[in-house]
């Protein structure tokens, strides 16, 4: 069996990459994104690129690398409000969006992954999202169909990994990585620490190798998106 365990983002990269791929990404704000390989992403030269995220990270960070690049043709997003080139680059009809409510565009990727090509949802009905999407009603309650979604390649980051490729996240920094791991034709796992095979309790996996082909050890900035604090009390 070929190893997945690369050396850097780049090396995970090669020979995925082209020119108007699906890309999903990890993350929810700046918890959780694949920092690196959004970089080497960056660095691929690839463009009108169809990205699937949450968000859009921040100006200067995370997805914003390839928003400032002109990279992105296409945002599939549920919340944008962090980043101010999206906002110029959409506003001003140079970007495409794609909105989600949250939970719906959490299930579409389950979906995707899962190989379910549609579902029907509640959400969204009497809205601009319902716009041009079957109605139907179940129960005399009224729904409209949302479609799975699956990427060319997905970007997820990890806490630990082990050679085969079981991944394991810490805290809320899983939020959208396991199912968008589940709904990547590739998937790529950078994580901060690789363990052989076996060491990991079987029990806490929360993605099974069988989704991901390759993994590396990265490093990570881990930048915190709005740091609140407050006063320091005198004594």
């Amino acid at each position: 069996m070929a190893s997945k365990v690369y050396k850097n983002a780049s090396e995970a990269l090669a020979g995925l990459t082209f020119d108007g791929m699906i890309v999903m990404c990890g993350g929810f704000g700046l918890c959780g994104i694949p920092e690196n390989l959004i970089a080497a992403l960056r660095d691929s030269g690839a463009k009108d690129i169809t990205a699937i995220s949450n968000n859009a990270g921040v100006d200067g960070f995370g997805l914003g690398l390839l928003l400032e690049t002109r990279q992105i043709r296409k945002m599939i997003s549920s919340y944008v409000g962090e980043n101010k080139e999206f906002e110029r680059q959409y506003l001003s009809g140079e970007l495409e969006l794609e909105f989600n409510p949250q939970g719906t565009l959490a299930e579409r990727c389950r979906a995707g992954g899962a190989g379910i090509p549609g579902f029907y949802t509640k959400t969204g009905v009497g809205t601009l999202v319902a716009e041009g999407k079957e109605h139907r009603e179940f129960g005399g309650e009224t729904y409209i169909l949302e479609t799975g979604l699956v990427a060319d390649v997905s970007l997820v980051k990890a806490e630990k990994a082990d050679t085969q490729g079981n991944l394991i996240f810490n805290k809320t920094a899983r939020n959208f990585n396991p199912p968008m791991a589940m709904a990547g034709k590739v998937t790529i796992a950078e994580v901060e620490e690789i363990v052989p095979t076996g060491d990991l309790d079987p029990d806490t996996i929360h993605v099974p190798g069988v989704f991901v082909q390759r993994i590396f050890k990265g490093s990570f900035e881990k930048r915190i998106e709005q740091r609140t604090v407050r006063k320091r009390e005198s004594f």
